[in-house]
């Protein structure tokens, strides 16, 4: 238990001076930024060690998940506890104090010092995080890029052309004009993209259209060249469906996993700032523990040394 201490010349005025260590406080702080960030890049490197791009390989997403809760706690108790007990070790010692003034204190130092500490860190990570990002998007927009150009080549350029349908439709005549083989492609590329676009079926104009420029080409009937287009059409529909519900089911896990991030990161920072006020509590402690030595007592303790130290006389 912390006693009150003793009022000494030195600080007969010390109710008049701030009960706040700013020194001790920006210390602790910057031994808690500083394990924080060495901690946190050690556990990104373990991370990354622990992943891997093939199937079947490294640790699976549920143990990534919980190692990575697991390592956010420790940062956060380990560096926010260095933090405290350094900000409560280093203070300045309150003479003619209660003890519970003295506990008060020590607890508000440790808090301080885990805020600053949490808002350095924070400005750190915000800006080491916003040049990843920028890289990646940087690189995703090039991947996204290359899949555009490869997907408009393979459907005759038809995103480029938002008014490509259209026109098609200016030079429609009663039969399909003979046309070359990619000329067709692009066409009926237009017609299905426009169908899907919208969400619903095929027009009955279009539809013909289709059947048409298939049995120009496939030496069918047209009665089987538009059961063929149904049958693809209907491929495709099942295909935009499932691409929908798989982008919907990664929008809902994102959400879940963002959810789940912040909830962990508020106990993991609720953690930090209860073991910084423990650990600056136990660190004044040892503060109001410690005892200066003058010059008349260093000489008698050296007197001592020696004296016991030396041998005996005979």
């Amino acid at each position: 238990m912390i006693t009150t201490a003793e009022l000494s010349p030195t600080v007969a005025d010390a109710s008049n001076h701030s009960g706040v260590s700013w020194a001790a406080i920006f210390a602790g702080a910057a031994a808690a930024a500083a394990l924080s960030l060495i901690l946190m890049i050690l556990g990104a490197g373990l991370g990354f060690a622990a992943t891997s791009p093939w199937a079947h390989e490294g640790a699976s997403a549920k143990a990534l998940g919980i190692s990575t809760i697991i390592w956010l706690l420790l940062t956060q108790i380990i560096a926010s506890g260095a933090g405290g007990y350094i900000a409560g070790r280093l203070r300045v010692k309150w003479a003619n104090l209660h003890a519970d003034e003295v506990y008060f204190r020590d607890t508000a130092h440790g808090f301080l010092a885990w805020a600053v500490a949490t808002l350095v860190t924070a400005v750190l990570i915000v800006s080491m995080l916003g040049n990843v990002l920028s890289a990646g998007a940087q690189a995703g927009a090039a991947a996204v890029g290359g899949a555009a150009t490869a997907a408009t080549a393979v459907v005759g350029k038809t995103d480029a052309d938002p008014m490509g349908y259209y026109i098609d439709n200016l030079f429609r005549s009663e039969g399909p004009a003979p046309v070359t083989d990619d000329a067709a492609t692009a066409v009926a590329g237009r017609i299905v993209a426009r169908a899907v676009a919208n969400g619903g079926a095929l027009s009955a104009d279009d539809r013909t259209y289709l059947a048409q420029l298939v049995a120009q080409r496939t030496r069918l009937t047209q009665a089987e060249a538009e059961a063929r287009v149904d049958q693809i059409y209907t491929e495709v529909q099942q295909d935009a469906q499932k691409a929908k519900v798989a982008a919907q089911e990664a929008a809902d896990t994102a959400a879940k996993v963002a959810a789940w991030t912040a909830l962990w990161t508020f106990i993991g920072l609720l953690c930090g700032a209860f073991f910084a006020c423990l650990a600056a509590l136990f660190g004044g402690r040892q503060r109001d523990q410690a005892r200066w030595i003058d010059v008349d007592d260093a000489a008698y303790v050296g007197r001592r040394t020696v004296h016991t130290n030396s041998a005996p006389i005979r």
